[in-house]
């Protein structure tokens, strides 16, 4: 479990113009470092490996970077778009964070000023004949680095934005943030009870913005409860919606204003939901980018049931080990956080996040209706919380097929199928 700094440091750290701000104080750095270091080398061997050359070699770098910089944006803003269009808003960002692009145009845009800042020295006789030698080394080295990466981003260009890739990448940030949960369901502190939604005994604390919960900070409000000699409860996780009126935490005794502000201020509120810490949100955008597919104007069946797959793949991840069936408690032998009690992950959530909408939206598809129903069949030998989770999204995908099929025979074909849970 980060805290809310770190998680503040790795989100930043993600943003588009991070890295071509990086390798753009490189290549400024590496193009003064011959003016400082030139005095080092003896004046003759200027002349030996012919260093003169540098002056041309840096215009066509100059030039070429600033072209090949400004065609690498022009593709990122096209695959964003195909990304949006073709699967769903939500999947955008992580293609934005596509960490091979980033160094791509990090790499394009460092060159550039490189060679800019080489062409001014130069221009100036800040080098001299030992600093062109110096130079003229540092620009081949930048020449190898570029065809180095031109190789790795025409072929990265073959699938950025591509509907196979966009659906891959909310995959892979969907087992994630899966995998973060599993190894921590309670975020390092207790499980909360399940009680009913009106027992709001306690001092109730609200949220202080309205939006998406991005990020909790359990070891801030841990200290915090501890110093009151009190126990926390989550009642709002990463993906709840937060406004005034709604309660975010609870307390077992009163606190003052300070203390009231210092619990609001470990949620992140943004105003959309994130896939770090919430494993649900990735879930919704995979059901999304298959109804988009389910549209009749679409009309890609083979999509939503590409997603089904990966779907199942992903509740896999949820199956309890052997351990945990005979001692369900394992996972909270080590608490970091005892002051806190966390809400578990709902199985009967994730399989209405990603499984209704496509019961819904396929019902008129005998395709995707059977592998839907197969899906179900299989994640019900899972467990028990698996049984009831697959068993209610496949009665409701059964009466959206019984009014959206038009065959008789292929609503019985569907009928067999499901007999299996």
């Amino acid at each position: 479990m980060i805290s809310k700094w770190r998680w503040i440091v790795l989100r930043f750290v993600k943003r588009l113009w991070f890295r071509p701000a990086i390798f753009a104080l490189i290549g400024l750095a590496t193009a003064l470092f011959s003016v400082f270091f030139s005095p080092q080398l003896p004046p003759s061997l200027a002349g030996k490996i012919g260093a003169d050359a540098v002056d041309g070699i840096l215009n066509i770098l100059a030039t070429s970077m600033l072209t090949v910089t400004t065609f690498s944006l022009t593709s990122m803003v096209t695959a964003y778009g195909s990304a949006a269009s073709n699967a769903t808003p939500r999947a955008t960002r992580l293609v934005v964070e596509d960490s091979t692009t980033q160094n791509v145009v990090a790499t394009f845009i460092g060159a550039f000023l490189f060679s800019l800042v080489g062409i001014v020295s130069l221009s100036t006789g800040a080098y001299g004949d030992q600093g062109r030698v110096i130079l003229f080394v540092a620009t081949l080295i930048v020449i190898a680095v570029i065809v180095l990466t031109l190789l790795r981003w025409v072929d990265h260009l073959s699938r950025l934005g591509q509907m196979i890739d966009t659906i891959g990448r909310v995959e892979a940030a969907t087992a994630n943030a899966m995998q973060a949960r599993q190894g921590n369901p309670y975020l390092g502190g207790l499980p909360l009870p399940k009680s009913p939604e009106s027992d709001l005994s306690g001092f109730i604390i609200h949220a202080q913005a309205i939006g998406y919960i991005q990020h909790v900070d359990v070891g801030a409000l841990n200290t915090i409860a501890k110093e009151h000699k009190t126990v926390l409860d989550l009642m709002a996780v990463s993906g709840s919606f937060a406004g005034p009126n709604r309660p975010i935490a609870k307390l077992g005794v009163a606190v003052d204003d300070k203390t009231k502000a210092s619990i609001q201020a470990a949620f992140t509120i943004a105003d959309t939901r994130s896939y770090e810490q919430d494993p649900r949100f990735g879930f919704c955008v995979l059901s999304e980018i298959a109804s988009r597919a389910l549209s009749p104007a679409v009309n890609d069946p083979g999509t939503a049931i590409d997603v089904i797959g990966r779907a199942v793949r992903l509740l896999a991840m949820m199956q309890p080990g052997e351990d945990e069936k005979t001692d369900p408690e394992r996972k909270t032998s080590d608490v970091a956080f005892p002051h806190v009690r966390v809400p578990a992950l709902d199985i009967q959530d994730l399989f209405a996040d990603v499984f209704a909408p496509i019961g819904r939206d396929g019902a008129a598809m005998i395709e995707v209706q059977i592998c839907l129903q197969k899906a179900l069949a299989d994640l019900s030998s899972y467990g028990d919380d698996f049984t009831l989770a697959a068993r209610t999204q496949s009665r409701r995908a059964m009466q959206h097929a019984k009014k959206a099929l038009v065959l008789a025979e292929d609503f019985d074909r569907l009928s067999d199928i499901r007999t299996d849970i």
